[in-house]
This record gives structure tokens, sequence and C-alpha cells, in this order.
């Protein structure tokens, strides 16, 4: 179930076709989830680009974790590999699993881009069982539908102290160009989570029961956007910056314990790679750049939104229990006044 199908619009803008980051042209996602016995609630996604270079540009909202690869962006302002997104304690695995399935030269190298969020309350996160073949059978099933809430790398997440994961969501703004966000949402506390303004958190239960040494709004979140829009890496990473206002609209903060990332490419400026002394760009005019900055933050809030809704109840490691945020109430809640 998503937003849309329960009569839930996140601003005015229109979806794209699919409502999902793969609307941009050429961008396909992909997940292995990995449930296994009491306590194996993990995974990984990946998304992936065409394969070439592409404008990008990043922002930390919080610092508390991790996304690789970033400082080559920020320098080079180029995303130049597909970007995995696992829980905390396999972004190793999955960035040397991604720099093996790259393909590369004798002589080239690669920086992946790996994001991650703790999943410890469901998952035995300290097991490692997130291997090299899972990264590559996500890569293989990668496509243009996108799978939601307790799969891939969001299996095992929380958010606003209900069940949470991987969520999508797009925007097309009056000029034609479409914005697509994907997160994955493990951040939060419940008595915050607000839903067009309206606090739905604070009227809708049960709750989580988290693990003890793990307090309620300790996760994190992950924002990859990307749009086929002609930008260059500044305004990439201004889009950037708006994914906070996303997330703050669902009532998230970006708590000392969070780590809090968000990533943009924009493929509209194709054949970077090419070695002419040259290359002509194409650039958004930065008047008109402000309707991308309501279809990031639109997007941002409803892919949030999309990751509760499509997630299910998870019990896991030492038998604790990650509620869904049940459907009626949250109706409910959202017709009070």
């Amino acid at each position: 179930m998503r937003a849309r199908e329960l009569g839930i619009a996140i601003g005015r803008l229109p979806t794209g076709p699919r409502n999902a980051v793969t609307d941009v042209e050429g961008i396909r996602v992909g997940h292995t989830t990995l449930i296994e016995g009491e306590a194996i609630r993990t995974g990984v996604t990946v998304v992936v680009p065409p394969p070439e270079p592409f404008f990008a540009g990043a922002h930390r909202i919080n610092g508390n974790g991790e996304l690789t690869g970033l400082e080559w962006i920020r320098d080079s302002g180029l995303l130049t590999t597909p970007i995995g997104l696992t829980n905390t304690h396999s972004v190793g695995v999955v960035r040397d699993a991604l720099v093996g399935a790259a393909g590369r030269g004798e002589l080239d190298w690669s920086l992946p881009v790996v994001g991650e969020t703790w999943d410890g309350v469901l998952n035995d996160v300290d097991g490692f069982h997130v291997r090299p073949e899972h990264v590559a059978a996500a890569l293989q099933a990668a496509g243009e539908e996108i799978a939601e809430g307790s799969v891939g790398g969001g299996t095992g997440m929380v958010c606003h102290g209900f069940k949470g994961g991987i969520g999508t969501a797009s925007r097309v703004v009056e000029d034609g160009w479409t914005v697509g966000a994907l997160v994955q949402a493990n951040h939060g506390r419940r008595a915050r989570l607000r839903i067009n303004g309206i606090p739905v958190g604070e009227r809708v239960g049960p709750n989580v029961v988290p693990l003890a040494g793990a307090p309620e709004g300790a996760g994190s979140i992950i924002v990859l956007l990307a749009t086929d829009a002609p930008l260059l890496p500044g305004q990439c990473e201004r889009l950037a910056r708006r994914a906070a206002f996303g997330i703050a609209r669902t009532g998230g903060m970006g708590e000392r314990s969070s780590g809090d990332f968000a990533l943009c490419f924009a493929t509209g400026n194709a054949g970077l790679a090419r070695e002419e002394a040259e290359i002509p760009l194409r650039m958004l005019n930065d008047g008109r750049i402000d309707a991308l900055y309501e279809a990031v933050i639109d997007a941002v809030e409803e892919s949030i939104l999309n990751a509760l809704l499509a997630a299910d109840t998870m019990t896991g490691r030492s038998g604790n229990t990650v509620y869904a945020l049940p459907h009626e109430q949250l109706l409910q809640a959202l017709g009070e006044r």
C-alpha cells in the first residue's frame, strides 16, 4: 500500500508515471532481502544510474553515519558508480562488491557510494550476513519497478517508532523536469511524526518495543535524489540540502545520534567522460530552480510515508517487535482536526 492508494497526496505537483525515482529515465533499483531464522533481518539495495558519470552534489544533515565516496563527489562534482544501501556494519562488503562488479580495466579505480542505517533492533548487525553475492543479486534484479518497505537495505529499519525501510516518490515540475527520491528511513520519534502537517504520531499506536541501549529516535536516514534537469554540481548540492526540509516536515530533526545524508545527481548532461578538450554543457536557468526545491521536499516527504505504509510488522532479534503504521488508524488521525 502506498500513500496515493490511501488517498493521501503530498503537495501540489504531479507525480511521474511510477511515482518513483525510476521515473528519471535510465535509473534502476534492485534489492536483496535477507530474512532468516530469528535474528537475520537485513539486506542491500542498489540504485543504478546509466553507466557514465553524472554531475552530483551531497549534503550532510547530521554526521553520525556513513555515505562513502562523498569526498570525491565534493571534489569532482561527479557520481561515477552505482549507489548501495545497507546496514551499518555491512558498508565495507557492499563497497567492495560494487568495486568487483564495476568491470574496470587493469589500471582503473572505483570509489563506490554506499550508505548505511543501523538495523540492530531487529537484526544481528554484528553477524555480517550481507555478502558479495547478495550485492550481485541486487544488481541483477535492478529494474524500474521498486518494492518498498521492509525490503533490501530497509529490511530491519525503524522509522518514527513504526516499521520503516525503503520508500520512493517523484514529482514533475512545470518545465517538464522530473525529480525522483528514494529513502532508507530509520529515524525519528513517534511523537513527532507529521503527515501533511498533522500530528499523526501522537494519535496512532502501538509503539515499538526498543532494544535496551537503543533509544527511540537514535537511527538515521539516507536520501537519494535523481533528476533529468541539466544541473551543475553546485545546483545538485543545493537540491540535496532541500532534502532536510522533507525530513523535517515528517518530524525528523537530525538528532545527535543520527546519520542523515542526502545525495543528488542529475542526468541532464550526458557524455561527461568524453576526451575532448572542451565539453559543451547545459545548465538550468537558476531563476527556475525553486520548482525543483519544491519537488524535492514533497518527494522526500512522500517517500518516507511510502516506506512506512509499505512495511509490515516484524519480529526479529531477541524477540523485539516493531509494529507497522496501521492504515485505518492513520486515516482516522488524518481526518481529525
